[in-house]
């Protein structure tokens, strides 16, 4: 199984993950031009997407989805509370309920409730080929039921937006670092180092760092923080950028 973050911060974000059946696209927070360069540029034909969900509404998730639905016809997946904050159940549209996992081509996608700022965000466990996949970005908390949910992944994509001292020192405006700082704002990287140690385990291969942000993290920091609890594992750690496409290979009905 292939693994493709496209793009993932404040800017823009969107992951595919390969199917038999065809490509899943997660978010679609990039324009079209830059996502179909994306797309090719990790070997993956646009015309293989065959269906695409949404984690919320904020406009980094979505901001692509308007020339998407005009150029795909397949499934859109988002929970009822993202299609209210978009206007309404697309035609192509269908419905997560968190908690109960959806067949998404031969993808099994189980929507857990995330904390943000948004109507009903979700994070994702993506099960298929004896793989479980862990998608958690745009969440304040780790809360006890995302670790349980999110336990026992051969790979985890987890946001580490920022760094407690670049945030508090930094150059945004008091209400925007509280909002960040807040239960419906952001991780840091400190609160994604403790949920990894709590989610670290023999069978997981891989951890992706997601979600940085541009002005209060650096990448260096995110290594050295979660570094700590993969130190001598062997899972492999990388950071997932803006600008840059990402691929992660998983080996297929291995535990």
């Amino acid at each position: 199984m292939r693994v493709h973050v496209l793009a993932s911060g404040s800017s823009g974000n969107a992951l595919v993950v390969e199917g038999k059946q065809g490509a899943v696209l997660f978010d679609c927070g990039l324009g079209p031009r830059v996502l179909a360069a994306r797309l090719r540029a990790v070997g993956v034909d646009p015309q293989s997407i065959v269906a695409l969900v949404l984690s919320h509404e904020h406009t980094d998730h979505v901001k692509g989805l308007p020339h998407f639905q005009k150029r795909f016809s397949v499934p859109i997946w988002a929970t009822p509370g993202t299609w209210e904050a978009l206007g309404g159940v697309d035609s192509c549209g269908e419905l997560l309920t968190l908690g109960k996992p959806a067949a998404v081509a031969d993808l099994s996608v189980l929507p857990l409730p995330a904390s943000h700022d948004a109507v009903e965000p979700a994070g994702f466990v993506v099960e298929a080929c004896g793989l479980r996949l862990g998608l958690l970005t745009d969440t304040g908390v780790v809360t006890e039921l995302l670790l349980e949910r999110l336990s026992g992944c051969h790979a985890l994509f987890l946001e580490a937006n920022h760094d407690l001292d670049m945030l508090r020192f930094g150059p945004y405006p008091p209400v925007l670092k509280q909002r960040i700082a807040s239960r419906h704002g952001h991780l840091s990287n400190v609160q994604a180092r403790d949920a990894l140690e709590r989610l670290v385990h023999p069978a997981l291969r891989q951890v992706v760092a997601m979600h940085l942000s541009r002005e209060n993290n650096r990448p260096v920091l995110v290594e050295q923080e979660l570094g700590r609890v993969l130190r001598g594992g062997p899972a492999k750690l990388c950071v997932a950028s803006q600008d840059e496409p990402l691929t992660v290979h998983l080996e297929e009905g291995r535990s």
